[in-house]
Parts: structure tokens; sequence; C-alpha cells
């Protein structure tokens, strides 16, 4: 039997697994933290696939989901924002001359998109827009049954759209972006700046403020935190529309720990959609959901995308 290996590189954790051909169950997974003292980046993921290595069993490929820029094409990880020193980084080359396996680069967004259209809320679709929405906000998009990758292979990076102009500084450099406005530090730094201008919240006493606090506090109804989670939901529903316009999907996957924030975030991006659409058609029949892995949507990815790459 055929074994895929599939690798997830996040700025935090490392994960990766073992697939018998045509089952979706691993028969190992692993999860270790990115950086170690006194360890690069790379010779953890070295290590991390060689625990996973399905002894005495033929291994067909690896896939890769990677953080940032990627050309899927060359292999090269072309920036990590997460991962210090990874620019113009020839992983596929690393990994086939470690591994001798035949190795597919993408990039993580782009795979937790296939992996959604393939193995999860997406099976059946043929056309699906999905969106990260996490410490950043990332996208993929599937056309007529296909991954859309782009000339160069930087396509669908929807979390720099610019939804504010002017507004807060997004970590790539620009102002404005979705996701320096609706991603998770985003929503954070905006609490912390309502905060300092004197809003009263149970929020204000928590040291290490999440996105999960919010969350949480919304739940039970602070004012701050429901107007956190609507203003966020409010820029991803006015994006998203934007998005509908070019696309025109028929579902669209939200992923990442703030989609999971609840219905005050999911009805604020409705509701924005409906304002911003173009015309009612675009939505009609469209579903909107989470992502049916969580977590696991770009280690699927990165299993759909080496499955179809080395047959």
């Amino acid at each position: 039997m055929k074994f895929h290996i599939a690798v997830d590189i996040g700025g935090t954790f490392v994960r990766a697994a073992s697939y018998p051909d045509s089952h979706l169950k691993p028969t190992r997974q692993i999860r270790v933290a990115t950086h170690l003292p006194g360890k690069a980046p790379l010779q953890r993921i070295f290590e991390l696939v060689s625990s996973v290595w399905p002894e005495g069993e033929e291994v067909a490929g690896i896939g890769v989901a990677a953080p940032g820029p990627v050309d899927p094409y060359r292999g090269i990880v072309l920036r990590a924002p997460n991962i210090p020193g990874w620019e113009n980084l020839r992983l596929q080359e690393a990994m086939e001359t470690r591994f001798n396996v035949p190795t597919a680069i993408g990039n993580d967004a782009n795979l937790a998109a296939l992996g959604e259209w393939k193995f999860g809320a997406g099976k059946g679709h043929h056309h699906l827009l999905y969106l990260t929405i996490s410490t950043g906000i990332g996208g993929g998009v599937i056309l007529n049954d296909q991954l859309l990758e782009g000339a160069q292979g930087l396509a669908a990076e929807l979390g720099h759209i610019t939804v504010l102009p002017d507004g807060p500084l997004c970590g790539c450099g620009q102002r404005g972006h979705l996701e320096a406005i609706s991603s998770g530090p985003a929503i954070v730094r905006w609490v912390g700046e309502q905060i300092e201008h004197g809003v009263q919240t149970c929020l204000a006493d928590k040291p290490e403020l999440t996105a999960k606090d919010i969350a949480e506090a919304a739940k039970q109804g602070d004012a701050l935190a429901v107007a956190a989670l609507e203003r966020a939901g409010r820029f991803i529903g006015h994006a998203l529309a934007e998005f509908l316009h070019i696309f025109n999907p028929s579902i669209v996957v939200l992923g990442g720990g703030v989609s999971r924030s609840g219905p005050i975030l999911i009805e604020a991006i409705q509701k924005a959609m409906q304002e911003r659409i173009l015309s009612p058609q675009y939505l009609d029949n469209l579903i909107l959901t989470t992502a049916a892995w969580g977590d696991d949507a770009g280690l699927m990815g990165a299993l759909a995308y080496t499955r179809e790459k080395h047959k």
C-alpha cells in the first residue's frame, strides 16, 4: 500500500501526518512547536516528517502547506512572516534532497480551500471560496473544480484587500487591509484602544487579552466585545461581497479560530454582505459555513495536493 505524508507549517506549530492511499484517517499524526532554541525550523520539519514516516512502506509523495507567499511551481517559500530567515527558501528542493520523495509545496490557505473542497464542507461544489480568519487572514478559491493559483502561484491573498483606505497598518506594511481590521490580533488591538479611551468592559482586567476572550465576553453580553465582533464581521462581510462579485461561488467556507466566535460575528457578516451585494442573485442558494476540518483543513489540503500531484 502506498502512503502520502502531509505537512502543515504554522508560525507556532508544525503538524505532519502519514495517510494510507484512499484513507483520510492518518496512521500517525504529530504536532510540534515550530521554534525551539538551538534548532532551526527546517530541521524541526525534517525530524517531524521522519517521525511519521511509515516504516517499511512506500511513500508516493509529500505535500506541504506553507505560510506566506509561495511559488508552488518552483517549490519556493518567498517569505514566511513568522519564521525568521525564510525568504526565497527552496523548500521543495530541501525536502526532496532529504527524503528522496516527490514533494509539492503550496500556500497554506490555498491548500486549506482545497482540503475543504475535496474532503470537507465544500464536497460536491464546483465553485468555492475559503477565508481563514486567525492570526492573519488568508484565502483560497476553487473555480470549475480547479484550485486558483495564478500565473506565479500567488493568487487569492484575500486578506490583503483594502477595506478601509488609510486604515490600520497591516503586517505586510500596507494600510487598511482586511487582515489589519478583522484578524484576531486586530480585534484585540481595537478593543485595547477602546479600553484606553475609557470604554467600560469586563475585559479591562485581562492581562493578556485574546480574541477568544473577546468572543467569550460577547457571548456573556459585554457591549464592547459585541461591538468588536460586529465591527470585524462588518468588514469581513463587505470584503466577501466583493469576492462574490469576482468569483461567484456557491459556498463560502470560513476557517480559523476567529470564525468560531459565534452567531454575533456570523450575523454581522451576513448583514454586511447583503448591504454591499450588487444583485441579490449572488446570494441565491449561497451557503455560508465554517470549515468542517477546523484546524486540520491545511493538513487535509496538503494531503489532497500531494495525492493530486503524486498519483
